[in-house]
Order: structure tokens, then C-alpha cells, then sequence
């Protein structure tokens, strides 16, 4: 852990600023997080066989999660505008949760990394398969949003210990 003196998003007066990466090599930067949506068995089934009131929940909330990295730097507000190169969305069936699993990987060639932009696909991701299923369950909950690898840059590979 870097003390708070490390903090890149602070300029010397301690405001928050942009960092600048325009000196910095440009690198394959590559990061992976994941999450899940944990709900009842009868809302995951529904789910699966297509009957939720707004339509197919997975592939809407795949779309979202790919249109969610694309724009992070809307989002967050000290993250660089990047030209993605891909966003993969994968949403698997957990029955054991009972629930739908989510992961993202996000790819580039650039500057900076895209461990925000993985992070945001999986958390918006997740938000609309809750969107599109509350009318069957408002008590899903949404949870293990976290970062499980990345790659590239300067501070190297980041692989999450298995829990």
C-alpha cells in the first residue's frame, strides 16, 4: 500500500487533478474484474427461460456492461477518455448463489490502464440485470464487485488470490 504522499491524482497542493500520462510508454494494458447478482431460485429460472416483463435480461445487461466501459470517463471523474480495443462481457448462470455471475475484460494499447473501465462494465452490468428483473424480485442484491487481474504498464501484473 503507497501512503498518501503516493496519491497521483493529488497535485502539491493536495487538490484533485488529471494525472498526466502523455510521458508514459504506451503498452498492452489489460484488466478482468467480476461481480454477481444474488436472487431467488424462481427469479434466476425466469430469468433463463426468457420470461422476464422486459425482455432477455442477459444479453441486455452484456450490451450495457460493454457501453458502460466505453464511457467511464463520463463517469468517474478523473479517468482519461481511451479507445478501447475490447470489451468482453460474460454472464454466467450460478446456482449455487443462486444467481448470475458477471465478468469483464477490458483491452487497449495506450497509457493508462483499464482497470476502471472493467470495474464499471461489471457494476453497470449487474445494475440492469437488477433493472430488468425487479418486477419479479426487488430483493436481489448485488455484490463481489471486484478486480481479479490486470496486466501492462508500470506497476506489472495483478492477479486476485483465490479467496
Amino acid at each position: 500500500m503507497g501512503t498518501a504522499g503516493d496519491l497521483t491524482h493529488l497535485n502539491a497542493a493536495g487538490e484533485a487533478n488529471m494525472v498526466d500520462v502523455g510521458g508514459k510508454a504506451e503498452t498492452v494494458r489489460e484488466a478482468t474484474a467480476e461481480g454477481h447478482v444474488r436472487m431467488q431460485p424462481e427469479t434466476l429460472t425466469a430469468i433463463l427461460a426468457g420470461d422476464a416483463k422486459k425482455g432477455d435480461v442477459i444479453g441486455t445487461a452484456r450490451l450495457a456492461g460493454i457501453m458502460a466501459a466505453k464511457k467511464t470517463a463520463d463517469l468517474i471523474p478523473l479517468c482519461h477518455p481511451l479507445a478501447l480495443s475490447k470489451v468482453a462481457v460474460e454472464i454466467t448462470e450460478d446456482a449455487t448463489l443462486p444467481g448470475l455471475r458477471v465478468s469483464a475484460t477490458v483491452k487497449l494499447t495506450g497509457r493508462t490502464g483499464v482497470e476502471m473501465e472493467a470495474l464499471t462494465a461489471v457494476s453497470v452490468a449487474c445494475l440492469t440485470i437488477y433493472d430488468m428483473a425487479k418486477a419479479i424480485e426487488k430483493g436481489m442484491e448485488i455484490g463481489g464487485v471486484r478486480l481479479v487481474a490486470k496486466s501492462g504498464g508500470k506497476s506489472g501484473e495483478y492477479r486476485r488470490e483465490v479467496d
